[in-house]
Order: structure tokens, then C-alpha cells, then sequence
């Protein structure tokens, strides 16, 4: 499962747009977008999923994979 840093990562770089572009267009601060793309784990859902809405996406409940 790809993780909703590289999610976001991808899609961006797909959409042609430079970390700044995405944090304007999108409505959120510069730093917010570098520790989303970098993983950090304290992010807050609300902005995620507003960095999600600019693809058509959002973050919701997923079951966990159990390893075996």
C-alpha cells in the first residue's frame, strides 16, 4: 500500500506542480506540504484531507494487512 506521502508526492509531480504551487492552490502552508510529502507522523487529518481534495480524495478508515 503506498503511503499518503508518496500518494500526494505522485499525484503533485503527475499535476505538474511545484511544492509551492500545491500550497497555494490547494490552501495550505509550504511547511505543512514538505512534512506531508516527507511522512511526518503528526500531521492533522483536516489538512490532509485538504491536500487530498485538490485530486478528488480523501483520507478515511482502511483495514489494517495482519502479517501472519
Amino acid at each position: 500500500m503506498e503511503s499518503i506521502a508518496l500518494f500526494v508526492r505522485r499525484k503533485r509531480k503527475e499535476a505538474g506542480l511545484t511544492q509551492e504551487d500545491f500550497a497555494v492552490r490547494s490552501g495550505l502552508g509550504l511547511r505543512f506540504v514538505r512534512e506531508l510529502e516527507e511522512g511526518k507522523n503528526t500531521v492533522r487529518l483536516d489538512k490532509v484531507n485538504q491536500a487530498l481534495a485538490l485530486f478528488g480524495y480523501e483520507a478515511g478508515p482502511v483495514m489494517q494487512e495482519r502479517i501472519k
